[in-house]
């Protein structure tokens, strides 16, 4: 077996380098994630140092990485729990759809972008990273705040509103009637009732089918079905993280906790390369001249996600640090934009820069804020008042 010199290098120094700024990171108790997506920035095409052999494995790194995230994600929880919080929360992605998808849409229209690029764009602020965001709540150990549930909701009907606006984006692209769009809305949403269905009912065999006593057979047979059906799932126009995290939540019990053991190591590796490829996919000489309105857009649409995440944590009973903690956490965009770009294809050449800014100067200063604002709101509901004895 021929193996590639240049491919193990580049592999070996970006693995290292990773290393280094999640090191760095830690010692200031950040999330390592705006330090990827940067790095990423360096080595991509027209960077510092581009990575040409590393290319591709990166790439399918990636989306080994989201898969994996919403995996250990959903073994956090149980299809019953869950199913109660997405009821719940009917409301809140209601009003997440409303605050988020508008801005994209009127931007669209004033840049003087056609019809698909108009959904594109309004596609494009409305929908939160799930990788990004699973990721920093592990990272900030929030998976046990009472917010969290609220936050999760949200992703997940934002990931199953992507199953029946893709396939409808897809058509309007290719000038497509109306009739095949919404044959494709109807069976994508069809897959997705027909996934949550069988997951709720006949989950809690996966768990005795997948469970063995070695570490070894145990790793290959989650992380096995895992990837056939997030497969499936993005056959039907269905996220493959929401096939994820659908087995992750099927599997309960000592089976879900050693599956969170194992798959552990190989998630952090992955996500890491996720956020890495997010990077990589952008170009810098392409960002300058669209950042003004990137930034334009990221300013209000950091807004409205906090909004949405504020309004999702109170139905769940949150206060007000919770509920700023849900809002600041559903700032970052991510994967999902870009393969939103990359459905409109090479017709919106200037939509593709301005997404790529607009999802960079997001998942960067995302995680920052989550992290300064609810540290800094700590502080102030911490400060004694005046004349007040200190607790």
């Amino acid at each position: 077996m021929q193996i590639s010199i240049p491919l193990l290098l580049e592999l070996g120094i970006i693995l290292a380098a990773l290393s280094l700024l999640g090191a760095l990171a830690r010692r200031f108790a950040l999330s390592p994630i705006p330090l990827y997506l940067l790095a990423g920035l360096a080595l991509g095409e027209g960077g510092l140092a581009p990575v040409q052999a590393a290319g591709a494995f990166v790439e399918t790194g990636a989306g080994i990485g989201v898969v994996l995230v919403l995996l250990v994600l959903g073994l956090e929880f149980t299809v019953p729990e869950f199913t109660v919080s997405l009821r719940r929360h009917l409301p809140s992605a209601v009003v997440d759809l409303v605050l988020n998808a508008a801005p994209g849409a009127v931007a669209g229209w004033l840049l003087g972008l056609d019809a698909a690029g108009v959904l594109a764009l309004a596609g494009v602020t409305y929908i939160s990273s799930s990788g990004i965001i699973a990721r920093l709540l592990t990272d900030l150990r929030r998976m046990g705040n009472r917010e969290t549930p609220a936050v999760l909701s949200v992703l997940v009907l934002e990931d199953f509103a992507m199953a029946a606006y893709l396939p409808l984006l897809a058509v309007v692209a290719a000038g497509g009637t109306w009739h095949q769009a919404l044959l494709g809305v109807l069976l994508a949403l069809g897959a997705v009732l027909a996934a949550f269905t069988v997951s709720y009912w006949w989950g809690h065999h996966l768990g005795r089918l997948l469970g063995h006593p070695e570490a070894e057979q145990l790793l290959l047979r989650v992380l096995g079905v895992t990837l056939i059906v997030a497969a499936l799932a993005e056959t039907v126009h269905v996220s493959a993280a929401v096939g994820a995290f659908l087995v992750g939540l099927s599997l309960t019990g000592e089976t879900a906790q050693r599956a969170r053991e194992v798959l552990s190591p190989l998630r952090d590796l992955f996500a890491a390369v996720f956020f890495l490829a997010i990077g990589l996919s952008v170009s810098p000489g392409t960002l300058l001249p669209v950042l003004p309105a990137a930034l334009l857009l990221a300013l209000v649409t950091a807004v409205t996600k906090v909004a949405s995440g504020w309004y999702a944590a109170r139905r769940d009973g949150a206060g007000g640090r919770g509920r700023l903690r849900a809002g600041t956490a559903l700032i970052a965009r991510g994967e999902f934009s870009i393969v939103i770009v990359g459905l409109v294809g090479v017709r919106h050449d200037r939509l593709g820069a301005l997404v790529a800014a607009y999802v960079l100067l997001l998942a960067v200063a995302g995680p920052m804020i989550t992290r300064f604002s609810s540290a800094r709101l700590s502080s102030v509901t911490r400060r004694p008042r005046h004349g007040a004895t200190p607790q």
